[in-house]
């Protein structure tokens, strides 16, 4: 059953980094990859927030079976699918490679920031 969590959990995840993406890029409709850091940023904050669910000493006391579902399905499966470090990784040599540094080094930065960030907060408003 874990293998079926989690390919659902990733066909569904990918669908929604697709449409995330494409609609944050559509919008600011600029060369910087906005789009993919918006997904890292609120991927990172969704597992931050279920990793503090899952947390013993959480209010949130979820039973061993919904536990192994939020870990299969969401975190690995949902989140694994819609967080998109590779793309993250591909964008950012593109912009090597044309010479923008600049941006490039921006996006690296922006992202492991932010991201972190985000994964922080998402874990101490649910672990608390």
């Amino acid at each position: 059953m874990a293998y079926l969590y989690i390919a659902i959990g990733s066909a569904l995840g990918g669908v929604a980094r697709y449409w995330c993406s494409a609609a944050v890029a559509a919008r600011l409709n600029s060369s910087f990859p906005w789009g993919t850091l918006t997904v890292n940023v609120v991927g990172s904050f969704a597992i931050g927030a279920a990793m503090g669910a899952l947390e013993p000493a959480s209010g949130w006391r979820p039973s061993p079976a919904a536990r192994e579902f939020v870990n299969q399905f969401f975190m690995i499966g949902l989140l694994g699918g819609f967080t998109t470090f590779s793309s993250f990784s591909a964008q950012t040599l593109a912009l090597l490679r044309s010479g923008d540094w600049t941006q490039a080094g921006a996006n690296v930065l922006l992202s492991a920031a932010l991201c972190l960030i985000a994964v922080a907060v998402g874990f101490w408003l649910t672990a608390r």
